[in-house]
This record gives structure tokens, sequence and C-alpha cells, in this order.
């Protein structure tokens, strides 16, 4: 019989894509207003691995990525899927978005993403909010899945998310947390 335990809290870090750099300052106040201040923001990263975006917010697209100080519980995932499509929602001018907001949850095993759209390797949270494992930590490094986007699958990403793992890592040391992964 397994034993239900608690999981050491995971690190939320939200991607921000949008073809508007001043775009940036505003969504990472009202995030930090609403989930906690952020330890580091990266970028503008390139967005080129595909130009489905374009249409809806321009051409140009750049990525950023929010990485937040707070460690939290993997459980509120589902929760800040909703506050960030509530977000892009705000901004949205004429059906388009101007933003798009895309929180995942780092853990010492894996990176998940949160999507509203369903798909065989997707996990059910609520409120109309999946989870998408979209990378896992194996032989000192993120690597990626069959079904992983290309942009997180790229060298880049990876490299990115395996130093802010290491910065995660020494939070979850210096604050007790112990993990039941075998990483």
């Amino acid at each position: 019989m397994s034993t239900p335990h608690i999981p050491e809290p995971a690190n939320l870090i939200i991607s921000v894509l949008t073809s508007e750099g001043n775009m940036l300052g505003t969504v990472t106040q009202l995030l930090a207003e609403k989930v906690g201040p952020t330890e580091e923001v990266i970028g503008p990263l390139a967005f080129d691995y595909t130009k489905y975006y374009d249409d809806e917010m321009g051409p140009g697209i750049k990525r950023w990525l929010l990485f937040f100080t707070e460690l939290l519980d993997g459980a509120e995932l589902a929760r800040i899927k909703c506050l960030t499509n509530q977000i892009e929602q705000s901004y949205s001018e004429k059906g388009k978005r101007r933003v798009n907001l895309d929180p995942g949850l780092m853990t010492l095993g894996n990176y998940v993403l949160a999507t509203g759209k369903n798909n065989a390797h997707r996990i059910y949270l609520g409120a109309g909010i999946f989870a998408d494992l979209t990378l896992i930590f194996r032989g000192g490094s993120y690597r990626p899945l069959e079904w992983t986007y290309p942009d997180y699958a790229g060298g880049e990403l990876i490299t990115l998310l395996n130093r802010l793992r290491k910065s995660y890592k020494c939070r979850l040391e210096s604050q007790s947390f112990t993990s039941t992964s075998r990483v």
C-alpha cells in the first residue's frame, strides 16, 4: 500500500510571449501582485519555432521567463492557469491576445505546463485545466518527451531550465524540504 504524502513545493515559471515589449512590465507587476515576486526575469528570447501566434499577436514575438521566488503547492497550477487566462483576456483587443502566458511548475523530477487543451498524455486538474508533462529530469538534465513542444525540447530552454533547477534545488535544501524522487 502506498502512503500518501505531500510532495516538495514546486517553483512557478511563467512563459510570457508577446510582440509588444511594453506588455512585459505590465503583466510582471500584475502577476507579482497575484502570485508573488519574481526572483529572475529571463529574456527576451527568440520565439521562432512556430508562426502559430503571429496572426493573433503580430510578427516579432519574443519570450520571457518569469521565475518566481515563492515555492508553492503543485495543486495551485489550475488556479494559476485560470488567473493567466483572465489576464490574457483583459489585455486582448478585438478578440486577439496581446500576450500569451503559460504557467509551468518545476520540480526536481519534471517540468509541467498547464493548458486548457486535452490530449492523451494530459491529466485533468479541474476548472477546465490539464497538466502537460513537458520535460522529465534524467541523467543530469531535463529531457523532452515525444509530445514536448519543439521550443521546450530545444537546447536553449532546457539549458535555462537546468540552471533555474539548481536555484530551486538550493532553496528546497535551505528550507529543509526533502525529495522523494530519485534525482
